[in-house]
């Protein structure tokens, strides 16, 4: 799903983000509910950037990857941590891109997420490639998610990586291989 974010930029770039795990629902501009195996999960646009909400017979994970005021934690390279029964699995990285390959990139990405049943990508006002973007899956009994926000300005991307779920042995095997992967999509 696409759809136009109605507010002015709330990130001024990639290095004001932070990370948190664990908030109450911040207020969104636009939401997209799945339901995947069993797992409910709310993908969630902020003017300052997303939300995740995931619900589970298990228990419940909040991530959020957002200007966040007071916040001291910011964007870290990767987090792994218990979450109830779960482990919780995060990676971000920043990419500095050309003009030129910063709208090809946008172009892709937007393509990619917003014909998908899964994903939700939100543009804002003043630039078409200026966005968040969502992507959700299930795969293994484990939930995957991953979220791209773009500073045209800057010609930055930030690609964010979470899973979330009880391990199984071909899913930490799947995960040290894509860990190995040059390609983040």
């Amino acid at each position: 799903m696409l759809t136009t974010l109605n507010t002015a930029y709330t990130d001024t770039s990639a290095a004001d983000l932070a990370w948190a795990l664990g908030r109450e629902p911040l207020p969104a501009l636009a939401t997209l509910d799945l339901e995947l195996t069993g797992a409910k999960l709310q993908l969630r646009l902020l003017g300052a950037s997303h939300q995740v909400l995931l619900e589970e017979a298990r228990g419940t994970c909040s991530e959020t990857v957002a200007c966040i005021a007071g916040s001291s934690t910011p964007l870290p390279l990767g987090v792994a941590k218990r979450v109830d029964d779960w482990e919780y699995e995060f990676a971000a990285r920043v990419e500095v891109l050309s003009p030129g390959s910063f709208a090809g990139r946008a172009q892709e990405l937007l393509a990619l997420v917003s014909d998908h049943p899964h994903g939700l990508a939100g543009v804002f006002p003043g630039s078409p490639h200026a966005f968040t973007a969502m992507l959700a899956h299930h795969h293994e009994g484990q939930v995957h998610w991953r979220t791209w926000h773009a500073y045209p300005q800057d010609g930055q991307l930030v690609a964010t990586r979470t899973r979330v779920g009880v391990p199984t042995p071909a899913a930490r095997l799947a995960a040290r291989r894509a860990d190995r992967s040059p390609s983040w999509a």
